[in-house]
């Protein structure tokens, strides 16, 4: 009885560990791409267009993430010569971002 109970925590201990092993190489392969993504922007953007996309990650990173997804594909693709200013970063936001609805109060 005591052979089967230590076995079987044997086997849970085996099983924790190896779960702990892959969440921390899958932490490490998300660091990874993650400064790979920073490198390819940093060389993407100016300093101001860069400011400008660390503004919007603090306050819509959805868009932030859409946006770099978007600038890395058409620099894999060869669409992007010079690097990307802010005011063009600007008219790029402009296309991605939902229009804002206005909600009109009626009053009776």
């Amino acid at each position: 009885m005591d052979e089967e109970l230590e076995e079987l925590k044997k086997k849970k201990l085996q099983e924790l560990q190896q779960q702990a092993a892959y969440q921390d190489e899958q932490e490490f392969q998300k660091k990874q791409f993650e400064e790979q993504k920073k490198r390819v922007l940093r060389s993407l953007l100016t300093s101001d267009a860069r400011e400008r996309l660390a503004r919007i990650r603090m306050a819509r990173p959805d868009v932030s993430e859409s946006i770099e997804t978007q600038l890395i594909i058409l620099a894999q693709n060869g669409q992007i010569k010079n690097k990307i200013n802010d005011e063009q970063l600007q008219m790029l936001l402009k296309r991605i971002m939902p229009k804002k609805r206005d909600i009109k109060i009626k009053r009776r």
